[in-house]
């Protein structure tokens, strides 16, 4: 049986779908994965960070290849290259983002979902934490003996909602030094924003091309697959505060 269509119009790079209908179609799973000594983690980091970076400084990522896709882009969480793209036969990418400071920036990333599922690597370094967000609980994987620690986890008000709209938000943090997992299904709403300097993900999308075919989109374009919650990008205090029950 083909799955719906989730985007209204397929190559809108910036659709906004209502908040006060939406409902998540399933659960966001967190797996933490380790925890690092601060040198141990600065190194990691920092050495997947430079490969962002570079990538952004480098014209050959920077403009379109034989397929048409420019390996540097730019999302509203950070910076992103991606590594590895889909061909024929082989229908997932991968990518690197180095996360903007929403501190320093001022403003954080709005709550989005995607056309297709997701699977994140959240890395840390020092100083530096993750607050993700979602519409709906999370469920976070606790196997006695191997899991390293369990994230702390709070809820708020929803920034910025619409008049007479209240959504709750779930949040949760990945510490410094740390790599925490994320399964993200197709159509569940998720934000990152990361608080301090030293942050990156790694991420894997198994049906990019597949999302492309099944939206009737025109081509591949990363952002077309995103579907937005917000209008506007909140100020930095809903996403950097991490005050149980308050932003």
């Amino acid at each position: 049986m083909t799955e719906p269509r989730i985007k209204n119009h397929a190559d809108d790079e910036n659709e906004i779908h209502d908040l006060a209908e939406f409902r998540d179609a399933g659960r966001n799973v967190v797996t933490p994965v380790a925890r690092f000594a601060p040198e141990v983690a600065g190194v990691v980091v920092d050495t997947f960070a430079q490969i962002v970076r570079t990538a952004k400084a480098t014209r050959a990522a920077s403009t379109p290849d034989a397929q048409g896709i420019v390996r540097a882009q730019t999302f509203e969480e950070g910076d992103v290259y991606l590594l590895e793209t889909p061909f024929e036969g082989f229908f997932a990418d991968r990518y690197l983002m180095d996360f903007y400071d929403a501190a320093e920036r001022g403003i954080c990333s709005r709550m989005h979902l995607h056309t297709g599922l997701r699977f994140v690597r959240m890395m840390t370094g020092p100083a530096t934490h993750i607050r993700v967000g979602a519409l709906s609980p999370f469920v976070v994987t606790d196997v006695p003996g191997v899991t390293p620690f369990r994230p702390e986890c709070f809820t708020d008000d929803l920034p910025d909602t619409p008049p007479g709209v209240h959504r709750i938000r779930y949040n949760l943090i990945v510490p410094p030094c740390s790599f925490v997992d994320m399964q993200i299904p197709r159509g569940v709403s998720h934000q990152f924003n990361a608080v301090g300097p030293n942050a990156v993900i790694d991420s894997v999308h198994p049906e990019e091309s597949i999302e492309v075919l099944r939206e009737g989109m025109a081509g591949y374009k990363m952002m077309a697959q995103t579907v937005f919650l917000a209008r506007e990008l909140p100020d930095a205090a809903t996403c950097t505060d991490l005050t149980p029950g308050g932003s």
